[in-house]
């Protein structure tokens, strides 16, 4: 009976350093697996390569470098193996079916995978930042005052580094053609000439006093509803209600009273149409202010019968354009003329043409801090 046992204790030892030799060399692997080099050696990180060496992550005064592992993958045994396993799908992606082995077939995913990434650091609360940057151990002095102002608010809620921080190794994608295509959509679908009597305008268009004259410089704003009078070929004309300052020159038509909510600015030409319906003062500022209504002549074009397909593509317009730097702020962030300052801002960061700009603070200020439930619909 003993050589049995002498036997069972030698394959025991025997398993157990078979056992210990196969977790070295899987630890091994996923260490090597993990480092700068082997992730640069695929030919379809060529592009993201040479982005992060030309980052603040890779050179820099202090000469600490953050390597791919140090942003990638989360500190920890149990979620870098999560980590590793779920790396696995890359393998496919790179040997089976190719994704991204072109510069074409990486600019066309960059937003995918750049949202992909982000999604991952904010769901561990982008421990990978915070094994490296800890908000215990920064001296705000020596920061800028703005820096300062932000990272004493972010320590105390224990924000997430990726909120804010975007395009620090790589550049970021442009995210504006998923809300540009869903634009070309609505204006597919306008309904500009049905038969229904209250329409909303998808874009900023010229107002005028008889059908088929010049246009001015009179403008209907994005967002604004109108209630439809008649219609003469391809014009309609409409009736526009909002509000407007008693002093001054009144050409400015506010969709509320004491806010900035532009709905239409009007010319001489328009200015005999406008019939004022009452006079109220606003409580906040003490000013008098007019309800007004006005009459005028547009195209046809660019009109839709619902307001929430417009809101829904401005919120699309919010997300894609703050997610590319940093969280997206609520709307009741600001008051409604809050916004205007709000947004201008940001206005160096971020690629809209005016009439997509105007529809977003539109957005904005309808669903602003100050703004009652029942308008925002």
């Amino acid at each position: 009976m003993s050589w049995i046992r002498k036997n069972a204790l030698w394959c025991a030892f025997v398993g157990a350093v078979v056992m210990a030799l196969a977790i070295w060399g899987a630890w091994q692997g996923v260490h090597y697996t993990s480092t700068t080099e082997f992730c640069l050696s695929c030919h379809s990180m060529r592009t993201s390569g040479e982005e992060y060496k030309t980052s603040v992550h890779f050179r820099n005064a202090s000469g600490v470098r953050a390597e791919c592992k140090d942003c990638h993958i989360p500190p920890g045994i149990v979620p870098t193996l999560v980590r590793k396993t779920q790396a696995l799908n890359d393998l496919y992606h790179t040997f089976i079916s190719p994704s991204i082995d072109t510069p074409e077939k990486f600019a066309a995913k960059r937003a995918e995978l750049a949202q992909r990434e982000w999604a991952r650091m904010s769901a561990n609360n982008s421990a990978a930042c915070k094994s490296c940057h800890s908000y215990e151990a920064m001296d705000h002095a020596r920061q800028s005052a703005n820096a300062a102002a932000q990272m004493t608010a972010a320590a105390a809620k224990d924000s997430n580094c990726i909120d804010c921080h975007k395009g620090i190794a790589h550049h970021k994608p442009d995210m504006s053609s998923g809300f540009r295509d869903r634009f070309k959509q609505l204006q597919r679908q306008g309904e500009s000439l049905s038969n229904a009597t209250t329409l909303f305008s998808l874009s900023e268009k010229a107002l005028t006093a008889t059908a088929g004259s010049p246009a001015g410089k009179a403008l209907l704003f994005p967002a604004t509803e109108v209630k439809v009078l008649q219609k003469e070929g391809s014009n309609v004309q409409l009736e526009v209600t909002g509000w407007r300052e008693s002093k001054g020159r009144g050409r400015v038509i506010t969709q509320y009273m004491g806010k900035r909510v532009f709905s239409a600015v009007l010319d001489e030409r328009l200015m005999a149409n406008v019939k004022v319906l009452q006079t109220q003062v606003d409580p906040d500022s003490h000013q008098e202010w007019q309800q007004v209504s006005v009459t005028a002549w547009t195209s046809g074009q660019d009109f839709i019968s619902t307001l929430d397909p417009i809101w829904e593509y401005s919120d699309q317009m919010l997300q894609s354009t703050c997610s590319a730097c940093h969280s997206t702020p609520p709307a009741t962030r600001y008051t409604a003329n809050g916004w205007i300052a709000g947004l201008k801002a940001m206005s160096t960061y971020y690629r809209l043409n005016p009439v997509e700009e105007r529809t977003l603070l539109k957005y904005l200020q309808t669903h602003a801090s100050d703004v009652s439930e029942p308008n925002k619909k």
